[in-house]
């Protein structure tokens, strides 16, 4: 296996490939990345629904091994080209360009899934749940989104760091796995997942609202389907979440292990 300090010279080159690959293949590949993590979302969902609540948690992994083993641009994992930045080997004009273009196109996949799966019926026997979940992404107070953000890409980030440290697809997934599943079941918040989940409580259709008010009141809850709007998703959870991603993903893994790693070698 690829021992930490291996992993962070490697991604010099993985992370230069990355800024330098052509807009239109960046955008195509950030669609497939997703509609991976769309998959994930759509069955994480269909798995709750069946089997129980939590145990989404040990399907979605497979979103990410999609990512990661396919070959596709995914915006939270992105967060480590940080580390060719700070080493000097892409301009920040790089690093901008492939955040925008890679957040765009998994935005365009992330959507294309929902709609999918919504409209496709898929989601039908399961609508409580979608609708349940998209409300209660769009309520989170800002600081909240913001927090479960960085928790969430902090443990992304340290999965695609493991999964490079092994050499076959076998390692990759057994090392991606368990910080996936972590920050499924803690409840923390990835924006690209988030672009499956709300639009599917946003698509969802009106027997799939009543399922989910009709589910709340059953429990003794209330809840306001007004919060579920597109302006909520965008500003209520995208934003602040994205913001706490890069900073889980860039800062807390990316710049710690640049420094630890790679700081002493720049310029040399």
């Amino acid at each position: 296996m690829n021992s930490p300090a291996e992993i962070a010279k490697n991604y010099l080159t993985i992370g230069k490939n990355k800024v330098n690959t052509p807009v239109p293949k960046m955008f195509l590949l950030a669609m497939l990345a997703g509609m991976f993590i769309g998959m994930g979302a759509v069955a994480a969902t269909a798995a709750n629904g069946t089997l129980g609540a939590g145990v989404g948690a040990f399907v979605f992994p497979g979103g990410l091994a999609m990512v990661l083993v396919a070959g596709s641009e995914l915006f939270t994992g992105n967060s480590l080209i940080v580390i060719p930045l700070l080493q000097g080997e892409v301009s920040i004009g790089g690093l901008l360009k492939n955040w925008v273009v890679v957040y765009l196109g998994n935005l365009v996949g992330s959507l294309l899934v929902a709609f999918i799966a919504v409209q496709g019926g898929v989601m039908t026997k399961f609508g409580a749940g979608t609708v349940s979940t998209a409300l209660s992404k769009c309520s989170l107070s800002f600081s909240d989104a913001l927090l479960k953000g960085i928790g969430c890409n902090f443990l992304v980030c340290i999965a695609v760091w493991m999964s490079f440290a092994a050499k076959d697809v076998v390692g990759k997934i057994v090392g991606l796995y368990l910080p996936i599943m972590m920050f499924v079941i803690a409840g923390f918040e990835h924006s690209v997942a988030n672009m499956t989940y709300i639009p599917m409580g946003l698509f969802a259709n009106q027997t799939m609202r009543d399922a989910a008010v009709k589910a709340a009141e059953e429990s003794g809850k209330a809840i306001d389907l007004a919060n579920l709007s597109w302006g909520n998703f965008f500003i209520s959870n995208l934003l602040p979440v994205t913001i706490g991603n890069i900073i889980g993903g860039g800062i807390l893994v990316g710049c710690v292990y640049w420094f630890v790693y790679l700081s002493d070698s720049k310029n040399k």
